[in-house]
């Protein structure tokens, strides 16, 4: 028969025993919670990074205004606005070239817009019919030599297959002192930038100015932004920018590796669509 002590002793063990297993099972649900908020928070870093590339493909700002344009009917050609800045508003990066004469824009046709790049030429049919406000906000920056020795300043290549450029400054909030209208949105299209496509980038409705950003790889974002045009030739020169990739420890977005330089920029005068011809004479607005 078991002694007073042994049935203590045993008391004690099976106590001890008990702990044990209710500590293991603790440490085995603050494994699974740890686990478990550690894969919350790295679906919530690709979901903010995925959302990061997207909501910045903007310019002319920094950062400040935010793209709410909301899907709906592609707004129509209007009368277009060159709204300028107040001096207070523009930032440093923003240069003053005046205003384009809201009324004289061609209703019709195309314009042919020429990068004469240090990486090769690039020409880019804008359309006047579809985008009259932009193509003719580009008309006159390119007539006051806006353009000339800007860089194309921004690259993406996973996700979103564009080269962005039109900033003077090189630093994303470049541009001029006005904004322009957005126009000939993509919201039935699907992509809604396809490869080839020319698109004004922007950090918010109706916030256009000189940046825009060449589509090298069919591309899905939300229809905010301006298509004004589509590559006429020089693809091949995108794309062997795009190949050499981005600079810098933000895989995927940055700088080119193969630096782009505008030598200079031209626009010629309107001409029938389908009459494109790029060695037509510059405008000379």
């Amino acid at each position: 028969m078991a002694s007073s002590r042994d049935r203590q002793r045993a008391l004690a063990r099976a106590k001890l025993e008990r702990q044990m297993a209710r500590r293991a099972a603790a440490a085995r649900r603050r494994r699974q919670i740890q686990a478990g908020i550690a894969g919350f928070v790295a679906l919530g870093l690709v979901v903010l990074g995925a959302f990061w590339l997207v909501s910045e493909l903007g310019g002319d700002e920094d950062g400040k205004k935010k793209n709410s344009a909301k899907p709906g009917a592609t707004p129509s050609p209007g009368a277009c606005e060159y709204k300028a800045m107040p001096k207070k508003e523009a930032s440093k990066e923003r240069k003053d070239v005046g205003t384009p004469e809201a009324g004289a824009e061609a209703r019709s046709g195309v314009r042919v817009l020429t990068l004469d790049t240090n990486r090769g030429a690039i020409k880019i049919q804008l359309d006047a019919e579809k985008a009259p406000c932009n193509t003719e906000s580009l008309a006159h920056l390119t007539g006051k030599k806006f353009l000339d020795g800007s860089p194309c300043h921004r690259l993406t290549t996973q996700g979103l297959s564009v080269l962005q450029c039109g900033d003077p400054s090189g630093t994303g909030r470049g541009g001029p002192t006005y904004t322009t209208n957005d126009e000939n949105l993509p919201v039935k299209q699907k992509p809604a930038y396809p490869k080839g496509v020319v698109a004004m980038a922007n950090s918010g409705p109706a916030t256009n100015g000189s940046q825009f950003f060449i589509v090298y790889a069919d591309s899905q974002l939300d229809p905010n932004y301006t298509i004004v045009g589509e590559v006429l030739e020089g693809m091949e020169v995108v794309e062997k920018i795009a190949k050499g990739g981005v600079k810098g420890d933000n895989p995927g977005d940055g700088a080119p590796k193969l630096s782009v330089k505008i030598k200079t920029a031209t626009v010629t005068e309107p001409q029938p669509k389908g009459d494109a011809d790029p060695a037509t004479e510059p405008s000379k607005s």
